[in-house]
């Protein structure tokens, strides 16, 4: 399946656990963006978000569509009551918010598109970054919290809600006793051990402040490998692209963080996945998103565009 989009100029929201970004244009060369605070106040910030598109209509011109990636879990059923809703995030005050709802009953002539973060994401990675000519990749976001999306044949991920693998239950490193942070599943699953609040608990330090000799890092890549490993041998992506503010790795530096990751998945996979995107050149196989912390704000600009067509 081939995607097609509109070039035609439309209003983008990226909603996330820290802070919703907005931009107004048609691709990552053309954009007026602002930020606003998550808060626990959603009709406040939804509020500030819509006045500002509003804004941005009437001196840009009008907008042909709006797109929206939001932090979930998020109901995407287009037939269910409670479309367009974050569901049960954890998030304070946010679960149950009909955010899709709102931003169509002040824009109600024009077409939404909406769909979780990590697949806005993966699609602004599709069109403009490092999943441009791939229709089965995978986008992971390590961040406020862990998400990941993808395409499939082309296809953005659905299902039966959407994709969890956040949530994904991991082996334990022997001897970690670090509890994790997800109130859902008891230090089990990725995300209570991984994210940068689980990074932060592990340690006491900002990940921004972390060393590089620090035993957290041989447990935050040991984990994320243990993930990846998983989504190879689910999905079978032809790349993964590993996004999110806590690959930026602190004092232990990118470069050194994506090494560690590769070559531990390439120690959990242990030769069984044959392939020479695997051994041979795995540093093109997980990569960092070509448009950087813009993946997400560029994805909802082409899921907006996509509603058009």
């Amino acid at each position: 399946m081939i995607r097609q989009r509109s070039e035609k100029i439309v209003g983008a929201i990226e909603a996330g656990g820290t802070k919703f970004v907005c931009a107004v244009g048609t691709n990552p060369q053309d954009l007026n963006r602002i930020e606003f605070p998550t808060g626990d106040r959603p009709a406040h910030v939804l509020s500030e978000v819509t006045n500002w598109l509003g804004e941005q209509q009437r001196r840009r011109g009008r907008l042909q569509a709006i797109g929206i990636g939001s932090f979930g879990p998020v109901d995407l059923n287009s037939n269910s009551p409670s479309y367009g809703f974050i569901t049960s995030t954890p998030k304070p005050g946010w679960r149950n918010t009909d955010i899709a709802g709102f931003v169509h009953q002040k824009f109600p002539d024009l077409p939404i598109g909406f769909d979780t973060d990590v697949n806005a994401a993966a699609l602004g990675e599709y069109y403009w970054g490092n999943g441009i000519g791939l229709e089965d990749f995978v986008y992971i976001t390590i961040g406020t919290g862990i998400g990941a999306g993808g395409l499939v044949g082309g296809h953005l991920l659905h299902g039966l809600v959407h994709p969890e693998m956040g949530h994904m239950l991991l082996p334990r490193v022997p001897g970690d006793t670090f509890e994790g942070v997800c109130p859902f599943h008891d230090g089990a699953c990725w995300e209570g051990l991984c994210s940068g609040p689980a990074l932060m608990n592990r340690s006491g330090i900002l990940a921004s402040n972390l060393p590089s000799e620090h035993e957290a890092w041989k447990f935050e890549t040991q984990y994320i490998a243990y993930a990846v490993a998983n989504i190879v041998c689910i999905l079978s992506p032809r790349r993964v692209i590993l996004g999110g503010s806590v690959r930026k790795a602190g004092l232990l530096g990118s470069d050194r963080f994506f090494q560690m990751i590769r070559e531990k998945v390439q120690i959990v996979l242990n030769g069984y996945i044959v392939s020479p995107a695997l051994s041979e050149d795995i540093s093109g196989f997980i990569v960092p998103p070509l448009l950087g912390d813009d993946a997400g704000i560029c994805g909802a600009i082409a899921l907006a565009q996509e509603a058009i067509i």
